[in-house]
């Protein structure tokens, strides 16, 4: 918008209390780092529902979690800690947004033609009649996120939590990952999200493979 903007850049827990000394219950950060602001860490996919039961949300996350498998792309699921579901890609800041937003485009158009009847990538909410949207777009420069293991300003005050994929199943609800059990979980399971901030996919190598998918469809 052709505007001047200041961002904070947390870098450190002195930041982070900072930031939560002037009421910020959830962060939301970039895709990027100021190492290289143009070029993302992660691809995320963020199942956005409408009205779906959240047991919909987990098919979708789940369908999703085959196609990535198959296509032999590490994926990393998480709570949003509001209503939906998250799967990170990491790309290791190799690719800009573009890429990223595209990549993420192929992947949810496949996804969709699994499950047509109750997800759709139509950006305008009167367009999607009720259903799940696979939100592709938040691949985008300066487009945000709930972070890990942040809270959300919600009832009960559920965390954005990283999840093994075997927890993402049937019974699954927002609200076992709260304020109250969090820090006793990590205790447990350690930092389930840093290998998204790992190596990176090789995306012109799975591009390919998708190539050779969509157009057999």
């Amino acid at each position: 918008d052709n505007r001047d903007k200041e961002f904070l850049v947390c870098s450190n827990e002195a930041s982070l209390l900072y930031m939560a000394s002037l009421g910020t219950i959830e962060m939301n950060p970039w895709s990027s780092r100021v190492q290289a602001p143009d070029n993302p860490d992660w691809c995320v996919i963020d199942l956005d529902p409408d009205k779906n039961a959240f047991n919909q949300v987990i098919e979708a996350a789940n369908v999703t979690h085959e196609i990535l498998d198959a296509l032999k792309v590490p994926s990393y699921p998480k709570t949003s800690g509001s209503t939906g579901l998250h799967i990170y890609i990491p790309l290791g800041a190799k690719y800009d947004y573009e890429d990223s937003k595209e990549f993420a485009r192929m992947i949810v158009r496949l996804v969709h033609e699994r499950l047509p009847d109750f997800t759709s990538i139509e950006r305008l909410t009167a367009n999607r009649k009720g259903r799940i949207y696979l939100d592709f777009l938040q691949n985008r420069p300066q487009a945000t996120l709930a972070a890990p293991y942040s809270v959300r300003p919600k009832p009960f005050a559920p965390v954005s939590m990283p999840l093994y994929w075997e927890e993402v199943r049937k019974g699954l609800t927002i609200q076992d990952f709260t304020i109250r059990n969090a820090m006793d979980r990590l205790k447990t399971t350690g930092d389930l999200f840093k290998p998204v901030l790992g190596k990176g996919i090789d995306m012109q190598k799975v591009i390919k493979q998708l190539g050779q998918i969509l157009t057999k469809d």
